[in-house]
Formats: structure tokens, sequence, C-alpha cells
């Protein structure tokens, strides 16, 4: 039955003639929960179970019920969550009491239910049949489909029919109440479950370490992602703890868990009393209450806590400066300024930077109590510049004019710049839901803002609609950089500071709106433009980007597109010896060279390539064996698309013929990102699409040369110089491992390079001879190519396919000639290396020794 109406009686025995009062259903908005327009906190307690009276109730009596509810709400509580699917009269006593109720849907979760076809078919029946009896009811907070089904039964059956099954029972819910809130609650020892269809996201967590717990909350806070996270249990033992015990771990855990962002806990559990299979549990206590509900001093200690959440005020709280950016932002800028004048943080002042914008941007700005100042364009990065001298914050925060930010945004940036000492924070940017269809394809399409991580609380990259920064340390380091007009300036800035040794915090509820690109057009200048930013990044940056341009992260990136799909290799589980590891941890493996490959913007390339090689079939038939190729390589990177798209979850209610248009809209994305981001990065000269080339030619076969010096060094020393040097000189490269004879590999382009061993001879007096050997190394792949093309050719040339045959060989020796001059700059540049370093060496000499008489023989010699 459906409580649609707004006033509705409801009958019991227990409790006759009770009236409802309306009340909006809980939604989800980002990663917390709201009740209209206001945020909900999840102040909760669990409720039972009990043993069952003679009736087969599973609750107490209703006068039990209403006193122990009043004592809840009294203590702050505003949600419960039950075990078993709640009588109607229970839920009016909820209501009445202005408490949520989250109804948890008993099963046969502890058995292996999959086995049997009819005992599935029984739960999925019975899921549906206890959803009819309280479907719509105001109180309901959300439903739970499971709780805890134990690692042995998922391992048993297997991770995959597991999460099938529960989004089956997902489907039922929903089918019953389309505006119920539905979740599973989990727990670490399955923590690696997959289950995106799920509402929000609860974890059990017992951890009694803030040095243990705190981690792991940023942990299951990336495990929920875009979700809201609730802990739908966390708790103390007082018999074997200690009362006292149990209130000061209470305590500490529900300021851990709102710190970290959480949207709400409940505490396991309102009383010591606790009936489960078939007995009274008596050796446990649990409760805030003991079994007579005399109160614990748990129960005091749980409602100080809950009435500061999510974070307690602090005298110390730091000035912000939130600088906005805006070069003709009229569209969006309005939602950003609204968001912004509604922050929930007592110490904050705003300042518009206006970067010679030609449309209506400044006089919407002016309607705002805000600081403006206007500007002649002159980039993002000069704009953001502007707002650092202008600021009178410690803090500096920076957010786009296409973004809106969260109410909470500046109180959980500034709570973790008060308890670390990161140089920078940031969080995530989460598209609106109301921004288009085409916008949402956008936002599930590859080259988003997205945030790289290298573990669960600190972060390589922080885009830069969402970061902030200790201004002090902005400042160090010269601001922004501003040769970076549009784009590039957050990357650039993020490693800059970490090469002064300072770190950068993630908050995974610091969060912020930002709208995506809502046409195909503005996304494509938006890839290509981010293309460009590439080269620029690149030439500043050689160290960070693989001999094929492509940026090296070392963390792991999180975003909507950025999943790879099929080909890959299968994500691993660590589930201990005999599946007994009491954290089930899902570790991701690194794609296969396969996708790798596949997913390149250089792939475009090698198709276009197949392309004329199946073009030139219509002048020497030979090469139409490359139709097929050329048909499979389209053939894979439209299925690669097309999976990338289906495994989207596209939230707007859509019908089938809806949600198919987005499904191939989003695939022609995943296929057009790679291509614009090639276009941006042809045209500014990305490697390997920049020339290295020397005008002398080296032979290629191994060179030794010799360096004299009068200071002493050990030889790791001089090979991270040396190294040091030709990163400079935007030269790829790569040390030795533990299994190579080689000390340096050097490439400045794709196809040649050299490999360089050094070693030193100690001639006394600090005097060494330092010796290096160069030998080149060729790109296998390269070299086949060249040599297929070679051979193609003179096949051509001996079959007077005379235009085919000049186009194969020349491109043949084209190749050939490109790899030869790569070597030799690779070469040239070890030798320019070795004369800096030691060239260094002198002045060091020179300085410590005081204009004295520097050598005896020759400083330097190169051969």
């Amino acid at each position: 039955m459906l409580f649609h109406d707004p006033i509705l009686s409801l009958h019991s025995d227990q409790h006759e003639g009770v009236t409802t009062t309306t009340r909006e259903r809980t939604r989800i908005h980002g990663k917390f929960l709201y009740q209209g327009d206001t945020k909900l906190w999840i102040r909760g307690v669990t409720y039972g179970t009990f043993r069952p009276n003679i009736a087969g109730d599973q609750f107490p009596s209703a006068a039990i019920v209403a006193e122990d509810f009043s004592r809840m709400s009294a203590h702050g509580f505003n949600a419960v969550r039950t075990y078993t699917v709640p009588p109607l009269w229970l839920l009016e006593l909820a209501l009445q009491h202005d408490l949520l109720v989250m109804v948890g849907l008993p099963w046969e979760q502890h058995i292996t239910f999959l086995d049997d076809h009819t005992r599935a078919s029984s739960i999925e029946e019975g899921i549906r049949q206890n959803i009819r009896n309280c479907a719509g009811h105001p109180a309901i907070l959300g439903y739970a489909v499971g709780n805890e089904i134990p690692s042995p039964i998922v391992r048993w059956h297997g991770q995959q029919r597991v999460e099938q099954f529960l989004e089956r029972l997902y489907g039922i819910v929903k089918a019953e109440d389309p505006e119920g809130l539905v979740t599973y609650v989990n727990y670490p020892t399955t923590e690696y479950l997959q289950l995106p269809f799920l509402d929000f996201v609860c974890f059990n967590v017992y951890l009694e370490s803030e040095q243990t717990l705190n981690p792991y909350l940023a942990r299951l806070q990336n495990i929920a992602n875009e979700r809201p996270l609730v802990l739908a249990e966390i708790g103390l033992d007082s018999m074997r703890q200690g009362e006292e015990t149990q209130a000061e771990v209470l305590e500490w855990q529900i300021r851990a868990v709102g710190a970290a962002g959480g949207a709400g806990a409940f505490i396991f559990a309102w009383t010591d009393e606790w009936y489960r299979g078939g007995f009274e549990i008596e050796d446990w206590d649990f409760g805030l209450t003991n079994r007579s509900r005399d109160a614990k001093p748990a129960l005091g200690a749980v409602k100080q806590a809950f009435q500061e959440f999510p974070i307690s005020s602090s005298p110390a709280w730091p000035r912000i400066s939130v600088v906005v950016c805006s070069y003709n932002g009229s569209r969006t800028i309005r939602d950003c300024l609204e968001s912004l004048q509604q922050l929930d943080y007592p110490d904050y002042e705003v300042i518009i930077v206006n970067d010679g914008s030609t449309d209506n941007t400044e006089s919407i700005a002016q309607e705002y109590p805000f600081r403006i100042i206007s500007t002649a364009n002159q980039g993002l990065s000069n704009a953001r510049n502007t707002g650092l001298d202008a600021a009178t914050g410690e803090i500096i925060a920076y957010t786009d004019d296409d973004a809106y930010a969260d109410p909470h945004w500046l109180t959980y940036l500034a709570h973790m710049f008060l308890t670390t000492s990161h140089a920078a924070v940031g969080g995530p940017n989460l598209p609106p839901k109301d921004d288009g269809w085409v916008a949402e394809c956008v936002a599930h399409a590859p080259g988003g803002p997205i945030h790289v991580l290298l573990n669960d609380q600190l972060a390589e990259h922080i885009p830069g609609c969402n970061m902030a920064f200790r201004k002090h340390c902005l400042a160090s380091i010269g601001g922004f950089d501003p040769q970076y007009r549009a784009a590039g300036d957050d990357v650039d800035i993020c490693w800059r500071l970490q090469d002064k040794g300072w770190t950068i915090g993630f908050h995974a509820t610091a969060q912020v709106w930002h709208h995506r690109r809502n046409s195909i057009l503005t996304y494509w200048k938006q890839q290509r433009g981010y293309g460009r930013a590439e080269a620029m990044l690149e030439q500043k940056w050689p160290r960070k980007y693989n001999v094929a341009g492509h940026v090296s992260w070392e963390g792991r990136l999180y975003g909507k597109g950025t999943a790879h799909a099929g080909l890959g290799k299968t994500n691993r589980v660590y589930q201990g010896v005999w599946g007994n590891a009491p954290f089930q941890l899902m570790y991701q493996a690194n794609p296969s060279m396969a996708l790798t490959i596949l997913s390149m913007p250089e792939w475009n390339v090698a198709i276009v390539a197949l392309a004329c090689l199946s073009l030139g079939g219509f002048m020497w038939s030979p090469l139409l064996l490359a139709v097929p190729l050329f048909l499979a390589a389209i053939g894979t990177t439209i299925f690669l698309a097309l999976r990338r798209a289906r495994q989207s979850s596209f939230e707007t209610p859509q019908t089938s013929y809806h949600r198919l248009r987005s499904q191939l809209v989003t695939a022609g994305l995943h296929i057009l990102q790679p291509i614009a981001r090639l276009t941006g990065r042809f045209c500014s000269g990305l490697t390997p699409w920049r020339t290295k080339g020397t005008t002398r030619w080296i032979l290629p076969c191994t060179q030794i040369f010799t360096a004299w010096s009068e200071t002493w060094e050990s030889l790791p020393t001089r090979l991270e110089r040396l190294e040091g040097t030709m990163l400079e000189q935007r030269l790829a490269v790569y040390r030795g491992g533990d299994y190579d004879q080689w000390d340096l590999q050097v490439k400045s382009g794709v196809w040649g390079g050299s490999r360089l061993q050094m070693v030193i001879e100690e001639h006394g007096a600090q005097k060494q001879l330092i010796r290096c050997r160069t030998w080149p190394t060729f790109s296998k792949v390269g070299l086949a190519f060249a040599a297929t093309l070679g051979l193609l050719g003179f096949f051509a040339l001996a079959d007077q396919a005379w235009v085919v045959g000049t186009i194969l060989t020349t491109s043949s020796l084209l190749l050939g000639w490109q790899a030869q001059q790569e070597y030799s700059s690779s070469v040239l540049a070890v030798q320019n290396g070795l004369k800096a370093t030691v060239e260094l060496d002198m002045i060091k000499e020179t300085v410590s020794q005081q204009q004295e008489t520097l050598f005896t023989e020759p400083a330097a010699v190169l051969d």
C-alpha cells in the first residue's frame, strides 16, 4: 500500500487513530542526503533485533517503543535503523517523534542462497511483499536490501553473481517504491563488491583506533565515489572495554565520521537487549542503555558529538579568500555566486576577477556583495595571480565561473588545512543533473576535469575548479605560470608544489558542482585546447611525459570517462589464505598493453596509415590486404567506445530510445576525444610531433666518452646530475632496472635513442676519470614497420607500380632517417650533459678555493 495522500490515518491493535503528517521524502544530492532543500545529517541508532513475542511481533510493545523513541529524539537522534520490516504503527511512532527509519529487508543471506533457484525466487518475492507493506511512508529513510553477506558465501557464489542478485533486489524495491532510497550494508571483508546502482553507500565498521579509522573512512569515501557514505554501524562493547571507554570511543568515532565527510552514522545499539539466531545475546553489551533502559555514559557523549556533527566549530578557523576568475562567463556565473553567498563558513571573502569579459559578466557580479577586480584579458593564470595578490585570507580557494559550491565546501577544506601540513587541498567536482542530456553524455566521456590520487588522502593532481592553497606556499613559488592562458595551469601548479617537497591533500566531500560542455562543438574545442596545454606542459615538464608524449601519472585517475573497458586485465581481490582476510581489498590491474595502445590518441594515426594503405590497393592490388586490418582497427575502436558508453550510468530518467541515444552520443565522444587531443598536440608540437633533430650524423655503434674531474663525486650522484641535464633538454630519460647492465636510456623521439653505462676511475686527491659508453637502441616496432614499407615498396617497384612503390620506399627511408637522427640527438645529449656536469664541478671548485689555481692538467677532456 502506497502512502501518497497528504493526510492518512492508520489503525492497529496497539495504536488507534494515529494521524500522519506530511514530510518530503529523503533524496540524494551529490555526496549528501537532503529533505527538501535542507541537508540531512544522519544521527542514528540501531534498534533490535528483539525476541519475538507470542504473536510473532519482532519489536517491543508500542508503549516501550514510544518511550524509546521519545528518549532518542530528546537525545538528538533523528534516525533509527531496524533489521526487520517494522509494522505501520512503529513507522507512525517514528513520524510522531521526528525519526526516520532505515528499513532492513531480512532474508537468508547466511546460506548459499543462489544454489537453489526456488530459494532465490522466494527471497525476491519476500522482498516485494515487505516493500508493499510500507512503501511510500514518510517516515522511511530508505531500504537496506542486505546486511553483511558473509565473505565465504560471496566467495562461494562468486563476486559477479552476488552483485547481480543485489541489483535484482534493488530493482524490485524501486519498482514498488520508486522514490525510496536503496542501499546495501557492506563491511570490510567484502568491500570489493561493485554496487554502483545503489543510491547511497553503507558500511558497518568496528575500528577502535583513530589512526586506523581515519584513513579507512577516506578509503570508503573513494569507494562511494559520488554517492553519500553512511556508517550503518559503529560501536563498542562496554562489557569488555568499560562504559567510560565506550563513551570516549564513540565520541571520537562520530567526530571522525563527520570530519571525513560522512553523511551520518548509526550507533550500534540503543539497548544491550539483543536477540539473534534464536538466542538472547548476553555476553556483549553494545547498547547506549542497558537491558533495563538505564542510560550509560555513552548516551550523553553521543548526544554531544551529534550536536556538533559534522564538524565542531573552532575558534581557529582560518580566513579564506575565494577567487573566481571569469572571461565571458555570464551564462553560468550567477549560479556560482549564489552558492558562494550561501557558504556555511564563518570567515571568508569572495574576489571576482573579471578578465576582460565582453558580455555582462561584470554587471551580474555587481549584484552580489563581493569584491570585483576588472582587468584587460590576460588569461586564466594571470587572473588567478591577480586574485592571489588581492586576497587577505591565509587560504586561497579557487573555483570556476561555471561551477557552484556545496554549502560546506570551505568547512571541509579548512578542516583539512587545520589538521594536516598540506600546501594545497582539493575535492571532487560533480556534474549537475539538470544540464541536459548532451552535458550528461559529456560527463561520461573522457577528458573531463578529474583528480589523481596517490592514495585515499593524498593527491597528485587536483583540478582548477576546486583547489585551495596556503597563501604563503602559493606565493613562494611565484603563483601561477602566466603562459597557461586557458588550461594546464592547475597541473603545472601541482607539480611545482610537489617539486618543493610539499604535499596535496584531497577531501572527498569538499565538493563543487561543475557544468560540463553542453554541445559536441564546445566539447571538441575544449579537448583541442587541452591538447595544446599538454604540449606546453611537456615542454616545461619533459620528465613527466613518456617518449610518446603522454603524461605518466603516478597515481590513479578518478572521474567518469576514465574507466577502461574490455581487453583489460582482470581486477584481483586480496582475500587472504582460505578467504580469511578481515579486509578484502580489490586491486585494479593496470590495463593491458593492447588496451593502452587502443586508448592512445596516436592510435588514430595508425588507423589513417592503414586507410592510406587500403586506398593504395586501387593502384597496386596486394595492398588490398590492408583493408581487413583497417576494418578490424575501426571495428575495435567502435566496439570499445560502445562498451564504455554502455557501462555509463545515466541518471536522467529515460525511455529505451533516449537511453540508446545517450549511449551512442557518448560512444561518439569516446572516439572524438582522442582525435581532438591529437589535433591540439600536433598543432602545438607535442612529442613525438616536435622536431628534436641534429645536423650531425653519428654512426650507430658503440661510442665511448671520457671526462676528467678534479672534484670527487659518487657514481649515483654523477648519473643523477647527468640525468637532470638531459631532462632539461626535453629528452625522455629512463633509469635502468635491477637486472639491466645499462644505467640510463635516452630517447629524443619514438623511433630511436641510446643506452648509457658509466664507470669512474679513481686517481687519488679527489681526481676522477669518468667514462661513458653509449650504444644505439631502436624501436622494434618502428624498424619492423620501416622494413615492411621498404619490402612493399620494393615489390611494388618490381611490379611496375611506380607511384605506390616510390611512396612506400620513400616512407621507409624517411622513417629510417628519423630513427637515425633521434639516435644521434640522444648521443649528443649525453656528450653535452657529461660536459655540463664537469663544468659544474669546476664552478663549485672555484668558489670553494676562492680564485686559487684549479688544475694541473686539463679540466675536462672530451674525446
